[in-house]
């Protein structure tokens, strides 16, 4: 089986799976909030700060939430059927099946990023045609969002490799998940902590921060971190059995 057999029947697997509704449901979330949020004030802001607002709850506590649970789903469908048996058996390179599902899941995350990005603007222009009084003001600057959701992408590039190697080294859900929450919750009660901008957790709300050096770095480490990270999931996972 070819790499890109590998990816196609992965996609078959995930096409129908929970993975897909959270892709949706993540962003769809962070939109009804911010049109409700705009709702309940009383005077108009600009874009610029409506759209920071949407950022920020995507990369503070719905993108580390959100990936991983994107990465236990999409393990838990071999283990959950202890399908990893017949995968190795199969005369592919093992590192083909752990790079299809890795490219699933950084697909997916690039399309909740991008739907979280999309469907934040929508939901605050729908505010503002429901009630003027609070319709963000100034020019709408797509090229500055885009730049932004962008580089908060490549810098979860190290949380993504973190939740899928996890997921997909053990068997059982919990030490993802555990790592997940716990990243998180620390991210959340330690968000001006020094160490938080190498904290794969907290590394993309970085990219909002006022120093510039801080976002640098946060994106740098995020990225070629990642990058390293999965070359050594890939190597890992390859030459180890799954164990519970």
């Amino acid at each position: 089986m070819s790499l890109l057999t590998a990816m196609r029947v992965e996609h078959r697997k995930l096409r129908r799976s929970l993975a897909l509704v959270l892709a949706l449901s993540v962003p769809l979330l962070i939109a009804v909030f911010l049109f409700f949020n705009l709702l309940r004030w009383h005077q108009a802001r600009p874009w610029e700060q409506c759209m920071q607002m949407g950022a920020a709850i995507w990369a503070f506590f719905m993108l580390p939430m959100g990936v991983t649970a994107l990465a236990v789903l999409v393990a838990q469908v071999e283990h959950g059927s202890r399908s990893w048996d017949h995968l190795r058996a199969l005369p592919t390179p093992r590192w083909h099946l752990y790079l299809a599902k890795t490219a699933w899941v950084l697909g997916t995350v690039a399309l909740m990023n991008l739907g979280v990005m999309a469907g934040s603007a929508a939901a605050l222009y729908l505010a503002g045609r429901v009630e003027p009084l609070v319709a963000p003001q100034g020019p709408f600057d797509l090229a500055q969002y885009a730049l932004l959701y962008a580089r908060m992408y490549l810098s979860a590039l190290l949380l993504v490799a973190v939740q899928l190697w996890l997921a997909l080294r053990y068997a059982s859900f919990v030490p993802a998940l555990a790592a997940g929450i716990g990243g998180t919750f620390f991210a959340v009660v330690a968000s001006s902590a020094k160490i938080g901008v190498v904290l794969p957790w907290q590394v993309p709300i970085n990219l909002l921060a006022s120093d510039p050096a801080r976002a640098r770095i946060a994106l740098l480490w995020g990225f070629l971190g990642g990058l390293a990270a999965l070359a050594l999931m890939l190597a890992h996972l390859a030459r180890r059995e799954v164990r519970g």
